[in-house]
């Protein structure tokens, strides 16, 4: 159950009325989350939890303390001020201290949809039945997650700030491998509103991509021309909207750097098609009102006709170099600024290139160049002359994604879908991405996983 916005400020209320400390900040969060699991054609697992935190932070002397509890009785919230006052007292200056928020006005969000919170068990089994037939009907064998969950979260600040929303999140992803175990196929996708997630073309797409994968032949390593699905870029670009970061860049550890501690601010850094910003009110990603410290969310562009355009100020970064803060992202959204081309249209116009559906276990190798690596997965084909001629072995890759949207690099951008991207989890604030068509694409060793 959620606390409403009236419970949830009374909780805040009780906690602030116990500080003593010279400032602090208090969060009062209450989650309904639900969850049906399948392998192996058959259901496994299904789960429902249901809970509420308060978490306090405070300030004694710009010394900072933390603690949190869900136990939210009067006793319980006095105890968890006492500690967190308690750690303040011992705990070395923080030397990044500011003043909490006072009031600030924010826009709603509309991304919250009371169904994900009252998923009908019968309703979810049906709709997981009828992705398992579709499975069994041509003889693959598919295994999944399915989970909804709603939010609520409530901040108030020493200062007189306070701050509620609710989010809600849906999403299934399928797996699907042939009997042989020679082919396999992943498709996600997901939404905030349950009504909206299509669960049959998700298992439609992951068992197309498990028949057509089989009878893969290893191709040898080295760079390619690639067309990367929207799930491909989007497992890519997970988290590259917050390395936008202006501290990062200042203090050289970051790709948007510069020597004698310039950043490239400004510069043509992306193919000139490229647009990369957040707009917490996008009707199919809605993200937070509030961005970090709670600063009111804004609809920012980072890079726009391939220049970078912002760089984001913390409170803090702001205050040491004589800027305003800047409201950071709360989803991603990269599309192009000319004309979208469909995935048939992509393959059609290749003579010679490599279709990625997706990438797995990335991880970060420099950040000052944005290089990733990690492995292709569930599915990788060879286009010849404008057709998908066979299915190859899978790759690991070393990639840069400033290289990899480097002006004369990007061939063709495809229209934006909504994508978690690997690892996310719906903790990114959400994706839309499109399919993307490059020049050079950097393969370094084959995988015999399938």
């Amino acid at each position: 159950m959620l606390l409403n916005e009236k419970e949830a400020k009374a909780i805040c209320e009780k906690l602030l009325r116990s500080v003593k400390a010279e400032d602090a900040i208090v969060r009062v969060t209450s989650e309904d989350s639900s969850h049906l699991r399948f392998a192996a054609n058959a259901f496994t697992t299904s789960g429902r939890s249901e809970d509420a935190t308060a978490r306090v932070t405070v300030w004694i002397e710009k010394k900072r303390g933390e603690t949190s509890t869900n136990e939210l009785d009067d006793a319980s919230l006095r105890a968890a001020v006492e500690q967190a006052e308690q750690l303040a007292r011992i705990a070395p200056v923080d030397r990044e201290y500011l003043p909490t928020l006072g009031p600030q006005s924010y826009r709603p969000v509309r991304g919250y949809a009371e169904a994900a919170s009252n998923i009908s068990n019968a309703a979810r089994a049906k709709s997981i039945s009828d992705v398992i037939a579709a499975c069994e009907k041509d003889q693959v064998v598919g295994a999944g997650f399915h989970e909804a969950r709603a939010s609520a979260e409530a901040t108030a600040t020493k200062n007189g700030n306070f701050d509620d929303q609710r989010r809600s999140f849906v999403g299934l992803s399928v797996t699907a491998r042939t009997a042989e175990g020679a082919g396999s196929g992943y498709f996600q996708r997901s939404h905030f509103d349950p009504a909206r997630l299509d669960t049959q073309r998700i298992a439609r797409e992951a068992i197309r991509k498990a028949l057509t994968s089989r009878n893969s032949r290893p191709l040898e390593p080295g760079v390619y021309s690639v067309l990367l699905e929207p799930q491909a870029v989007g497992d890519l670009l997970s988290f590259f909207a917050f390395s936008f970061d202006a501290r990062r860049a200042d203090e050289g550890r970051s790709p948007f750097s510069k020597s004698g501690g310039q950043t490239r601010l400004g510069e043509q850094v992306f193919d000139e098609r490229i647009h990369l910003y957040s707009d917490p009110w996008n009707p199919e990603i809605p993200g937070s009102h509030a961005t970090r410290d709670g600063i009111p969310a804004e609809k920012i562009h980072l890079v726009r006709n391939g220049v970078v355009e912002n760089l984001i100020y913390s409170r803090f970064w702001a205050r040491e170099k004589d800027k305003q803060p800047t409201p950071g992202p709360v989803n991603t959204i990269l599309e192009s600024a000319g004309p979208a081309a469909s995935i048939e249209e992509m393959i059609e116009r290749a003579d010679r290139c490599l279709l990625v559906s997706r990438f797995f276990y990335i991880r970060s190798v420099d950040p000052r160049t944005a290089l990733l690596t990690g492995l292709t997965r569930d599915g990788v084909w060879s286009i010849e002359n404008g057709k998908i001629a066979r299915a190859v072995r899978n790759f690991r890759f070393n990639q840069s994604v400033l290289q990899m949207l480097a002006p004369g690099n990007v061939e063709r951008i495809g229209a934006p879908e909504r994508v978690e991207g690997e690892g996310a989890g719906g903790n990114s604030g959400g994706m839309l991405v499109p399919a993307l068509q490059l020049k050079r694409f950097h393969f370094t060793s084959q995988s015999e996983a399938i």
